[in-house]
């Protein structure tokens, strides 16, 4: 994620954007599963001792978020958008799950909306709400192990949702002339019910049907286009496992461009209609970017990418696995290099931030630190080696004004999660690790580290580890002071802080 709170100028680049906001692992079964009714095989025990699943997964910073007793592997959201104008929605919502530990009842994230009917392997179950939390109790208790389906039918249009994290509007955002979904961190609930955490990710299906002439743009592949008169349905798969704050639909009148990268990774890029073709420019090398880095982290881990421009001034970019998302504001068309550095730190989030997802969200520098050094690449991929060192010493500069006031990037407050520290100080911190080990060793991390936890979750931890292995070397001191000491470390390569 990006956001225009902060404006960098540079002589090489006329003007960059602000670098603000833009260990368990995830077990999952990539394969999507069936969309109809499982029904469990297993026959609870008379004597079963089923007890309420944990209403949160003990996040650091968010210990509410999500919810425990259960693993969801695929959700199929089955949405009619009645009114664009009002976003008014009858959804059907089928998740696929199974059971981690024997359950009388569990929870969902959800907020607003009028529930019809809730039912749990094809029977109906009692349910009720708190706060955000949809409180479930099946008709029979579920079995340590037992897959089970869920499906809720509700209708209404979404709440107005502010993050807890960052004092804006995130999830489904109604708009007018269209909406769009911004969901990091805690927005999916908002249009959804869902286990909002990504340490349980899961594969997606998007059904979604929508008045004419409006269109829908969502993860992955467009698999089906269905005209039913005044209206029509499109059918996205995503197959590839996914946090829920990546979930995105959005609804418009849009002008698709297609194209692939060198290596043929398919890009569809979506503007709403009216914007000018001068738009487009600063996506125009996004298969270049793609088949950059990953030369450098590994292979593009999905199936598709692209980008989806709104014509509404929100002041963030989101890197929405496979589609992320721009407001027009994040967009200037005189700055075309400059707009770029958005681009590729939105791109690189695909590796890291999406493939590899945080196990906890107080790690968010393992996101944001490392999209902002994939700025960094591209600056020496596309000017040399003189301009990078230029773009690092501007990140420098301003964490020297502005770090004794965000603090270092391993420890973010919960309440300013996307503070400028975990993007430019977490990118210092990764090109400090480059001149300590070395060229050579750096890019092998990155890609042992993409690598070993693609699909999954990772800690701070686990990158530190990645690293000491790869490298040879004990790095817990200089992780120590570039995560989470009080003071910004000197980089002597480059003469900043040794004065």
């Amino acid at each position: 994620m990006k956001n225009r709170s902060l404006q960098v100028i540079l002589p090489a680049f006329l003007v960059a954007f602000a670098i603000l906001a833009c260990s368990q692992f995830s077990t999952n079964p990539v394969s999507v599963p069936p969309t109809g009714v499982a029904i469990s095989t297993i026959v609870p025990d008379a004597t079963l001792e089923a007890v309420a699943g944990s209403t949160g997964l003990g996040d650091s910073l968010y210990p509410g978020f999500g919810n425990g007793g259960y693993d969801v592997t695929h959700y199929l959201l089955d949405f009619t958008i009645h009114d664009v104008a009002t976003s008014d929605l009858t959804a059907i919502v089928t998740i696929e799950a199974i059971a981690t530990q024997d359950l009388g009842s569990f929870n969902l994230d959800f907020v607003g909306f009028d529930i019809n009917s809730l039912m749990v392997n094809g029977a109906e179950a009692d349910y009720s709400r708190k706060g955000q939390e949809l409180i479930v109790s099946p008709l029979k208790p579920l079995v340590d192990g037992d897959m089970f389906t869920i499906i809720v039918q509700y209708s209404g249009s979404p709440e107005e949702m502010q993050s807890v994290a960052l004092p804006v509007q995130t999830g489904w955002v109604t708009v007018d002339g269209g909406s769009f979904v911004l969901s990091e961190p805690d927005g999916s609930a908002s249009f959804y019910p869902v286990n909002d955490h990504p340490l349980d990710k899961a594969t997606y299906t998007f059904r979604v049907t929508v008045p004419k002439p409006f269109e829908v743009a969502a993860n992955g592949l467009l698999i089906e286009t269905t005209d039913k008169g005044d209206a029509t349905t499109f059918v996205f798969d995503s197959p590839s496992l996914m946090a829920s704050y990546l979930a995105t639909i959005n609804i418009d009148e849009f002008d698709i461009e297609t194209m692939s990268s060198d290596n043929g990774i398919p890009i569809r890029n979506y503007y709403s209609t009216g914007l000018s073709e001068k738009v487009r420019a600063p996506f125009a090398r996004q298969g270049e970017m793609i088949d950059y880095f990953s030369g450098l982290f590994g292979p593009y881990p999905f199936e598709v990418y692209g980008a989806l421009v709104m014509d509404v001034e929100f002041g963030s970019a989101l890197e929405n696995q496979t589609l992320s998302i721009f407001g027009i504001d994040m967009v200037d068309v005189d700055d075309v290099e400059g707009t770029e550095l958005t681009v590729a730190h939105e791109l690189a989030h695909q590796w890291f931030g999406d493939s590899v997802s945080v196990a906890d969200w107080r790690d968010i520098w393992l996101n944001e630190g490392f999209a902002t050094y994939a700025e960094v690449l591209w600056v020496e991929h596309a000017e040399g080696p003189e301009a990078r060192d230029e773009y690092v010493e501007y990140l420098y500069s301003d964490m020297v004004e502005y770090g004794d006031v965000v603090g270092a990037p391993g420890n973010p407050p919960a309440n300013d999660l996307f503070n400028a520290s975990v993007y430019e100080w977490g990118g210092l911190t990764l090109h400090a690790l480059r001149l300590e080990v070395g060229d050579e060793a750096f890019f092998e991390i990155l890609k042992t580290y993409h690598n070993r936890y693609k699909n999954s979750n990772a800690t701070t931890e686990d990158f530190v580890s990645v690293a000491e292995e790869i490298s040879g070397m004990e790095l817990g001191e200089f992780f120590n002071n570039w995560l989470y000491s009080g003071s910004l470390p000197p980089i002597p390569e480059l003469g900043l802080g040794t004065e």
